[in-house]
């Protein structure tokens, strides 16, 4: 809304004050550089605004162009060329209204408007200049008054410097399209995997307890809960004839579930035990061995839906790939997967359990499951290879490992095959 304001000035004149205008009324004034202008109507007067309405810093911005048979004139209301006056003070215009006498009076802004000359530098070009850094003017000063060797040397710099863009170019397309294969949630974790301790993918220790049964508990393996879940599964597993497990066993099963299903217990309570433990192992193994998890994983072989939602929180991670979230098992989760497996075997096995079976289950190499077995403080072992061992048949002597009290501490291996001299 326009207030009015009527002030008495000649005889029949009044003048009347706009009220709050915006930016697109506010009326200019430019102000040549280079003199004043005769005849006005001469000019071709064209303003332009920016287009970005949005920043608060560029929606004010303005340029004004004057183009006449000679001569082209531009101006603006930021940057160097500028007129600072603008913001330090307010400049009010008065337009005379000849058929009604009155004077309306509007804010302004000015404009210095400097000359363009074809082929001059304009002061845009002047500005990027002064952000040439020293190396670059040093590189320019040489190129013009340097000696030969110092031409050489700054040519190889050059060319050096080319070849580096290109590398850092190459490497960075490489990098974006790794990432767009794998998803960059996915590449950190294998990260975290090859810089990442196994201690943190153990089950939780406590190293004071007076029995070896309570250093690695079985509830923190199986919850209550969890354990009675796998009611099912254990007695599917525990009525398996000896046929089936000849044809699991011929079908390359797994040899460490097999173990105790061709041993189960005579006593109800510990062969329901062992049948449930054995289930739950086939499903760790079977999970280690797979990269990529769906949705589907276990319902085949009747995993209880509380069990699957475990497995699935606690030995896989999530990474964003073609706008869908993919379960996967990284390097880490297999660690952390042979190690469970590990503690489940030594509550099944009274506290001692064959690396060597469990290691070929898993799909890993035996170094990596003897690494994991000295993390978790166990005795390890293997039987001398003696003739009776090979006439039994058993050439391939099997590692085990066994929880004895105290636990045992290993130095870390640090030692690093040496090279051999060049002479």
């Amino acid at each position: 809304m326009r207030t009015l304001m009527t002030t008495s000035m000649a005889a029949s004149c009044s003048l009347v004050c706009c009220g709050e205008e915006r930016d697109s009324n506010k009326a200019v004034i430019v102000r040549f550089s280079n003199g004043n202008v005769n005849n006005a109507n001469n000019l071709d007067i064209t303003m332009y605004k920016n287009t970005d309405e949005n920043n608060p810093r560029k929606k004010s911005r303005r340029i004004v162009v004057a183009e006449s048979d000679r001569l082209s004139y531009v101006g603006n209301n930021f940057g160097v060329g500028s007129m600072k006056c603008n913001n330090l003070c307010k400049y009010y215009v008065g337009v005379l209204n000849k058929q009604t006498m009155q004077m309306e009076v509007h804010s302004a802004q000015l404009f210095n408007m400097q000359p363009v000359i074809p082929g001059e530098e304009t002061e845009t070009a002047t500005a990027l200049d002064t952000t040439e850094t020293y190396r670059d003017k040093a590189g320019s000063l040489i190129e013009a008054f340097g000696t030969n060797k110092q031409k050489r040397a700054l040519s190889s710099r050059r060319l050096n410097q080319v070849g580096s863009d290109t590398l850092n170019q190459a490497v960075a397309k490489a990098a974006s399209s790794v990432i767009d294969q794998k998803g960059l949630e996915a590449l950190q974790q294998e990260v975290a995997d090859s810089q990442g301790d196994i201690a943190l993918h153990l089950p939780p220790c406590s190293k004071e307890a007076d029995r070896a049964e309570n250093v690695y508990l079985f509830d923190d393996l199986l919850s209550p809960a969890e354990f009675e879940a796998l009611e099912q599964g254990g007695s599917k597993m525990a009525a398996l004839t000896s046929e089936e497990l000849k044809k699991m066993r011929d079908e390359g099963g797994c040899l460490s579930v097999l173990k105790f299903l061709e041993n189960l217990p005579a006593a109800d309570e510990a062969r329901d035990k062992t049948a449930r433990c054995a289930f739950y192992l086939s499903l760790l193994l079977k999970l280690a061995r797979l990269r990529n998890i769906t949705r589907k994983f276990g319902q085949e072989d009747g995993c209880p839906r509380i069990i699957q939602g475990k497995l699935f929180r606690t030995f896989t991670a999530e990474s964003f790939k073609d706008g869908r979230i993919h379960n996967m098992v990284s390097s880490s989760m297999k660690v952390k997967l042979a190690a469970f497996s590990l503690t489940l075997l030594l509550h099944m096995g009274h506290m001692t359990a064959d690396l060597t079976l469990l290691h070929r289950d898993l799909g890993v190499t035996e170094a990596r499951m003897i690494e994991v077995a000295k993390s978790m403080g166990l005795t390890l072992s293997k039987p001398a290879r003696g003739k009776a061992a090979e006439d039994a048949g058993q050439p391939d002597q099997h590692r085990h490992a066994s929880l004895v009290l105290p636990l045992v501490k290993y130095d870390q291996f640090m030692e690093r095959r040496k090279r051999k001299k060049m002479r």
